[in-house]
This record gives C-alpha cells, sequence and structure tokens, in this order.
C-alpha cells in the first residue's frame, strides 16, 4: 500500500504527530499543510502552507498532490481553532471562525480530494470529546459535533470505495490543552480513568490504523481517544 496522505494542521501538535507516524509507519508520502510556517518537517513530508478557508486553498492542496503523481490514499482533517468564551460574551466572530476553520476547511477539503481518491482510501477527520459538549466551548463543541455529522454522512455518501471515519480525542498533552489553568486541568485528569493526559502520538497511532487496510470493514464510526473519561 503505496500513496499519498493529506494530513492539515500538521504544523504542531497532533496534526505533526499523526504526519510523523505516517512516514514512520509505512512507504507513504505525506502532504503537510498548515497556515503557519513551521512545516519543514521531514524530507519525507511535501509542505503546504496555505490558509483553507479560502477558495484557493483546497485547490493548492489538490495540485500539489497532482505533482506528486502519486495515488491520494488518505486524507486526515486535523486543523482547528479555540475561541472560547461563554455564551452571552461569545462574539460572531468567535464564533464563525471557529465553524469556518474546524468544520468549513474540513467540508472544503474533503470535497476538493474525494474525487481523486483511489478506491480503499479512507477519511479520518480529527474531531474532539467536546462535540459531546463543553461548557465555555459552544462554537467549538458545535463544530466538532457538525464534524461527526460530516464524517456519518461522506461515509455513505462515498462508500464503498472510500472510507470515512472520525477519531474523538479527549484530554491531549499539546498546546491547547497546556493552556488550560493547571487548577483545572488537574481536576480534569483526576476525572479520567487511567489517570493521566494521552499524548499526540496516541491519537496519531490510532488515525494510522483506520488509514490503513487493518480497519478495513470499518466507516462512519467515531473513536474516542480518551483515556475512558467517557465512562464516567
Amino acid at each position: 500500500m503505496t500513496g499519498a496522505i493529506v494530513v492539515t494542521g500538521a504544523a504542531r501538535g497532533i496534526g505533526r504527530a499523526i504526519a510523523e507516524a505516517m512516514t514512520a509507519g509505512g512507504p507513504f508520502t505525506v502532504v503537510g499543510v498548515d497556515i503557519a510556517p513551521e512545516l519543514a518537517l521531514s524530507e519525507h513530508i511535501t509542505p503546504v502552507e496555505t490558509d483553507l478557508t479560502t477558495v484557493d486553498g483546497p485547490r493548492l492542496v489538490r495540485e500539489t498532490v497532482e505533482d506528486i503523481g502519486l495515488p491520494l490514499i488518505g486524507l486526515v482533517n486535523n486543523a482547528g481553532i479555540t475561541r472560547d468564551a461563554r455564551l452571552v460574551n461569545m462574539t460572531d466572530q468567535e464564533f464563525s471562525d471557529v465553524l469556518d476553520v474546524n468544520l468549513g476547511a474540513a467540508y472544503r477539503l474533503s470535497t476538493e480530494l474525494a474525487p481523486m481518491m483511489d478506491d480503499g482510501s479512507a477519511i479520518v477527520n480529527i474531531a474532539s470529546r467536546a462535540y459531546l459538549g463543553n461548557f465555555g466551548q459552544f462554537n467549538y463543541s458545535m463544530s466538532k459535533g457538525g464534524l461527526v455529522g460530516m464524517t456519518r454522512a461522506l461515509a455513505l455518501s462515498l462508500a464503498p470505495r472510500v472510507r470515512v471515519n472520525a477519531v474523538a480525542p479527549g484530554l491531549i498533552s499539546s498546546e491547547m490543552s497546556l493552556g488550560i489553568p493547571e487548577e483545572i486541568r488537574e481536576r480534569m485528569i483526576d476525572a479520567i480513568p487511567l489517570e493521566k493526559m494521552g499524548t499526540p502520538a496516541e491519537v496519531a497511532n490510532t488515525v494510522w490504523w483506520l488509514l490503513t487496510p487493518l480497519s478495513s470493514y470499518i466507516t462512519g464510526e467515531v473513536i474516542v481517544v480518551g483515556g475512558g473519561r467517557s465512562l464516567s
């Protein structure tokens, strides 16, 4: 199984871990997409610095994949932002920015690339356990819930040619979670049965599995990588 895999939000955190896992775990050429310039991760990753909320962003990614000349076998929609606020304090701009990046960009890139994906390919959308609802994250939870809905709809639309699944990380050691005040973060960890934050690599391993034939009979599902937090 060889080919190209597109990973968005690949400059840091979970996206970077996914990109690195794909290059280490198989003969894949990874196209790393991010709005940030820190994309030169390794010689095995082709960087695309672009804004996926623009008209030109998804087209540039498609053209890069075409230039590589390998079959497109995977897409990971990972790019995301937060603009947390209580609902009464949230601005229209904060609301629309999060929806446009977390959900809109994933939709636009998926519809741009799906027609060129090989039979047996896979799309993995990085949602969040927050899709179940989080206080102070109305826009973020809504965007991730929408991403779960999009996953299920795309799975039906693209079957049997392309599988589509979502991964919903819980509390992961990343820039986003480390920005949470320590007292609150410790209370969150106390509620996790495995008694620790997850790592970006643990999320990446699940994504790698969903992109390979090892998960060939799974589509339209959401896998929570959260240390058992959903049990309580």
